[in-house]
């Protein structure tokens, strides 16, 4: 059967589609409309003689020779994906698209930074940056990387460092600390106004601390809980109640007066953030050179 040129580009579209079920999110993810995907999937449809999807209006299925046509040409694709990307070595400024999903901490602390020197070096790479704490299937989503706290990758993931590692602290603002006092030991927060953080993964996180070098951590009370932590800055600041994070998340209430440490001796460390990408795939040129930047940079150091 003859391979029609438009199949190629189509073949893209089938692939972005069928690993998102969704037309929305595909075209999200290719930078073209859901329309325009569903107009270029009814044509390949055609052309092939054969249904690949099925669509109804709440999902998205592959048919068994969707299913087929995904398991054998996903292989063929991928490498001239990455043929075309090491083409890179011999462009005088290297080009190309990443894709990357963040918790929204590392967004603001390392890439707000980092990326007005990056775009100003390497004008013509794009970067779409997803800043979520939700775990989400990062190749399976279209992702080329992450960048997460080091304890939470993926073990099957190859990972690597972009900051030194971080101290989580708790604090209050001035007016709370004057309101309901300063907590002396963890236990006493059992006392206090808690801003609780819903983690990636749905848990509530319970608030870690070290005592004689051992680890323990305690659930704490609150009615508000959130799962960003721009919102939980802005109740600290107003005095709505402690919090818990990563000590850069907080620096600049700290440095303005406008939040207080509490605990301190009861700090913890942990691994600080992680890059980290599927090792099945190359990795892309404006994705290593992005590493590089923030490696050279060092916005939370290294």
């Amino acid at each position: 059967m003859h391979v029609h040129r438009a199949d190629l580009a189509d073949f893209t579209y089938f692939l972005a589609i069928a690993r998102h079920r969704s037309f929305r999110r595909a075209g999200l993810e290719l930078g073209v409309t859901a329309s325009a995907l569903s107009h270029a999937l009814k044509g390949l449809e055609s052309r092939l003689g054969v249904r690949l999807l099925n669509r109804t209006n709440r999902s998205v299925t592959l048919t068994a020779a969707g299913e087929d046509l995904q398991k054998a040409i996903s292989g063929p694709l991928e490498q001239i994906g990455e043929a075309v990307e090491g083409l890179n070595r011999y462009r005088d400024a290297p080009s190309g698209r990443i894709r990357l999903n963040v918790v929204s901490d590392a967004a603001v602390l390392l890439l707000g930074p980092v990326l007005p020197t990056f775009i100003d070096r390497y004008p013509e790479i794009e970067i779409e940056v997803t800043a979520t704490n939700r775990m989400v299937d990062m190749t399976g989503d279209g992702y080329d990387a992450g960048i997460r706290y080091g304890g939470t990758v993926p073990e099957d993931m190859i990972a690597t460092r972009l900051s030194a590692d971080v101290r989580w602290v708790v604090a209050g603002s001035p007016d709370y600390l004057e309101r309901f006092g300063t907590p002396r030991v963890p236990e006493d927060l059992q006392h206090h106004r808690c801003l609780r953080i819903r983690l990636g993964d749905d848990r509530v996180y319970r608030w870690e601390f070290m005592r004689d070098g051992v680890e323990f951590d305690i659930g704490v009370p609150g009615t508000v809980t959130f799962n960003e932590t721009g919102i939980g800055l802005e109740m600290l600041r107003r005095g709505g109640g402690l919090m818990y994070a990563a000590e850069p998340v907080m620096a600049a209430l700290l440095a303005s007066g406008e939040a207080r440490l509490v605990l301190e001796e009861w700090a913890t460390s942990g691994p600080g953030y992680h890059l980290y990408y599927s090792g099945r795939r190359q990795l892309p040129a404006g994705l290593r050179l992005l590493i590089d930047l923030v490696r050279e940079m060092r916005p939370l150091g290294l």
